[in-house]
């Protein structure tokens, strides 16, 4: 029985396809060799191999990489639930980003994943009572990928966030599992008011391009927004909204709008 668990736990498809993966860029593109070898292929696990990476990009002259990468090392090491979320934003990249061919883009170029996960160490050091060290990991993400989330906000697994140019989350901001968004998203308060003053927004959800979400409102399950909307205003499930202000101008189309990417609203009434 031990040995089943343990077979069990080495069973890892994600990381294996990354592996794979990259020896194929090494075979093909022999100068990426030295990006890809200490990226991906010095390292056992795929935990260990993004902690490398993002230790890279966060660091600074107030934060050597070794000290990140330690920090980042302890993360994954006390809470799975973060590589388990990476595997699955991985997979929700490849599935929903036409420009995305494999798995291993993610993890070398696509800095929405990347600060999506240097988010989710922040909000562990969040919830652990390092605030401080959350807010400086905070300012990096903002400063190197241009996403600005607050380490308090809640966001769940299976997140694509394309471009991920000026997107902004804010404190009391929860976001469910399998959303996409595109660059210029904000989700965000309305005014100086404290205390849970954020959207919620629910599973399955789409947001389209520059799209603002202002508020303590509720967006409900497989939503669409429109681009450029301003949604101040609770949305049922499954309905597309548009305008500024947004307003209800249709159903949401299909099952699954955030899988689907489809952002077109004709004939989706």
């Amino acid at each position: 029985m031990a040995e089943s668990k343990a077979k069990l736990a080495d069973f890892d498809p994600v990381w294996d396809r990354i592996r794979q993966e990259a020896h194929e860029i090494v075979e093909h593109e022999p100068i990426l060799g030295g990006l890809v070898h200490s990226g991906i292929l010095h390292h056992d696990s795929l935990e260990r191999a993004l902690a490398f990476r993002m230790s890279l990009k966060l660091a600074s002259g107030e934060m050597p990489d070794q000290i990140m990468r330690e920090i980042v090392d302890e993360a994954y090491r006390r809470d799975e639930s973060l590589g388990a979320a990476a595997r699955a934003d991985i997979v929700a990249v490849y599935e929903r980003d036409p420009a995305c061919h494999r798995f291993i883009q993610p993890m070398l170029f696509f800095k929405g994943f990347q600060g999506i996960q240097a988010y989710r160490v922040a909000h562990w050091l969040w919830q652990s009572g390092r605030r401080e060290l959350a807010y400086f990991v905070q300012m990096r993400v903002s400063e190197m990928f241009g996403i600005d989330i607050h380490p308090a906000a809640r966001i769940g697994q299976g997140i694509m966030i394309d471009h991920a140019h000026s997107i902004v989350i804010g404190e009391t901001a929860v976001v469910g599992d399998n959303v996409s968004m595109l660059h210029s998203v904000t989700l965000g308060g309305t005014g100086k008011a404290d205390g849970d003053r954020h959207p919620k927004i629910e599973d399955g959800v789409l947001i389209g391009a520059g799209a603002k979400v202002l508020g303590n409102i509720r967006v409900g399950y497989c939503t669409r927004i429109a681009a450029g909307s301003v949604v101040l205003k609770d949305v049922p499930p499954c309905k597309t909204v548009a305008g500024v202000p947004a307003r209800i101008v249709g159903e949401a189309g299909c099952a699954q709008p955030s899988v689907t990417m489809d952002q077109l609203l004709e004939g989706k009434s």
